[in-house]
């Protein structure tokens, strides 16, 4: 009773599913009646087209065509175990499904020549219509006319004239437009305050507030300057020459003047009671310290005409 209850209440699902069928198949025949009809008047030019598209579509109709078998063997009442059609759709789907990765590939083309088919023209914005043309690079002067133009130059030889043919321009290197300086000094401040900020954040007090409350391991680096370092290698290679050599080399003053400078760059004793500036972080005014900016030294200029003191004999 129980096998015979279950087919009576899959009937009015089964109806449903036939009606539905029915008005589909009849709107796909419709459909593809008038395609038929449009591509046997014309109207669909279907010759030189992309054969990926051209095998995709075989390879739906085959499968649509081997499913509408199986489903007339089942709705008749035969098995589809060791069916060739199931094998064939399975093969289909499987080759179906390994043409993915080359739809992907060819969707931006395929796009574009079905806009270009619709609307008969590529955007502005296409980046292929600024692609190189070799087409371009050809003469587009006919046969004719390049046998007339080698039989006047011709001519123009045999007469002892030279034919111009363009005359070459002069280079023109291109002006640099004067630009305003717009910028005010509210602007000037701004860059000035995020300059102090950054040095505030980099200084040696922030440093060691941050060391000093970070949970991270703390790092012991090599404090030695690198100009203490360059330094100290010329100075031996300096030393081992004069050994070796049995000669004393002169110092210029440059040398001396950098030697001075360095040593008061790597000196740590003038950083004991100096603290950086941070009032950039506090809110406050940052003032620019003489370290930061120091004096320059006036370059002394001899004045014309004087003449150069020499030492006076003693009697």
């Amino acid at each position: 009773m129980a096998a015979l209850q279950l087919p009576e209440s899959d009937l009015p699902s089964a109806v449903t599913l036939l009606k539905n069928l029915q008005e589909q198949v009849m709107a796909v025949t419709a459909q593809v009646q008038s395609l038929t009809k449009k591509v046997q008047a014309g109207a669909y030019p279907t010759e030189k087209g992309l054969s990926f598209l051209e095998v995709k579509d075989q390879l739906l109709l085959m499968y649509l065509m081997d499913l509408t078998h199986l489903i007339l063997d089942k709705a008749s009442g035969g098995s589809l175990q060791g069916h060739d059609a199931v094998l064939r759709l399975v093969e289909i789907r499987t080759v179906l499904e390994k043409l993915r990765p080359l739809d992907q590939k060819l969707k931006y083309q395929i796009d574009k020549l079905v806009k270009t088919a619709v609307t008969g023209s590529l955007s502005e914005n296409d980046p292929l219509r600024f692609k190189p043309h070799p087409s371009n690079m050809m003469s587009k002067l006919n046969s004719e006319d390049e046998e007339d133009d080698e039989a006047e130059n011709g001519q123009s030889e045999a007469s002892g004239k030279k034919s111009v043919k363009g005359v070459s321009k002069k280079y023109v290197p291109p002006r640099l437009v004067p630009v305003h300086y717009d910028e005010t000094e509210a602007e000037r401040e701004k860059k000035r305050l995020e300059r102090a900020k950054r040095r505030a954040l980099s200084s040696s007090v922030i440093r060691e507030l941050k060391e000093q409350y970070s949970d991270a391991p703390e790092e012991i680096r090599d404090a030695r300057h690198p100009h203490v370092t360059r330094q100290s290698q010329e100075d031996q290679h300096r030393i081992n020459y004069e050994e070796s050599m049995m000669v004393r080399l002169s110092i210029s003053k440059k040398e001396k003047g950098r030697r001075k400078r360095a040593n008061v760059m790597s000196s740590q004793l003038h950083s004991l009671t100096h603290f950086s500036d941070i009032s950039a972080l506090t809110g406050g005014t940052a003032h620019l310290d003489e370290d930061q900016n120091p004096a320059k030294k006036r370059k002394k200029i001899p004045k014309k005409g004087r003449k150069k003191k020499g030492f006076r004999r003693r009697r």
